[in-house]
């Protein structure tokens, strides 16, 4: 099933191919028409379209009688993201589980671990940046890559600060609200430096956020 939501944002023409070619494992333009409907054109034009975007690529079927090999389009790695995966609440059970199985300290040595397993992930990447905004900016990043939603951000008054408007973890943070000190602190850790930690609930001044203050770029202590 591909990932709720996106059904209603990327075209309808394109959904259908990549469900298509989740099911088959691969397919041909024609063999594609004749599922789906369409023109030969339209189809082949949609699909190398999905190949620059990196969800799907060819690849040529030597045919087993004479004639020039058959080219079949399939999905890349790219397109699994597209597809739900075992997510929060997996982990949630599995957090709870350790709990009654191993005491009620275990969930948030197991939420350490994992932290320690990011930090030890990313710190080669950062270690070669030559200031601490490049460095923070480049934190936002990789933290985009696991599935946050952030904005880097500088002004005079508040400095430099990383806004963030999601996060996959936040039902294991209200469940286990030791888990946002160990993320800050790994954050701390990564930055060498101390950085204010601010919620900002939404309202008519724009969404519910989540702000990072980067305490040696203009931070006020205690603002």
């Amino acid at each position: 099933m591909f990932l709720p939501g996106f059904r209603e944002l990327v075209k309808e023409a394109w959904v259908k191919i990549l469900d298509e070619l989740k099911v088959s494992g691969g397919l041909p333009v024609p063999e594609l028409c004749r599922r789906l409907g369409g023109s030969y054109m339209g189809m082949k034009d949609h699909c190398d379209r999905l190949v620059k975007l990196g969800y799907v690529e060819r690849w040529r079927l030597p045919r087993q009688e004479v004639g020039r090999p058959e080219i079949m389009y399939r999905l890349t790695p790219k397109a699994d993201a597209l597809f739900p995966q075992a997510g929060v609440s997996l982990s949630l059970e599995l957090l709870e589980a350790a709990r009654s199985l191993f005491g009620d300290t275990a969930p948030e040595r197991l939420l350490m671990q994992y932290f320690g397993q990011l930090r030890e992930r990313w710190w080669p990447k950062l270690s070669k940046t030559k200031s601490l905004v490049e460095r923070a900016t480049m934190l936002s990043a990789l933290r985009e890559k696991e599935g946050c939603f952030g904005r880097c951000k500088y002004d005079p008054n508040r400095g430099f600060r990383i806004e963030e408007y999601h996060h996959p973890l936040h039902p294991v943070f209200a469940a286990y609200p030791g888990a946002v000190h160990l993320e800050l602190r790994m954050m701390e850790e990564l930055l060498g430096t101390r950085i204010v930690r601010k919620e900002i609930p939404g309202g008519r001044g724009g969404p519910a956020r989540v702000d990072y203050e980067v305490a040696t770029l203009g931070v006020r202590e205690g603002g």
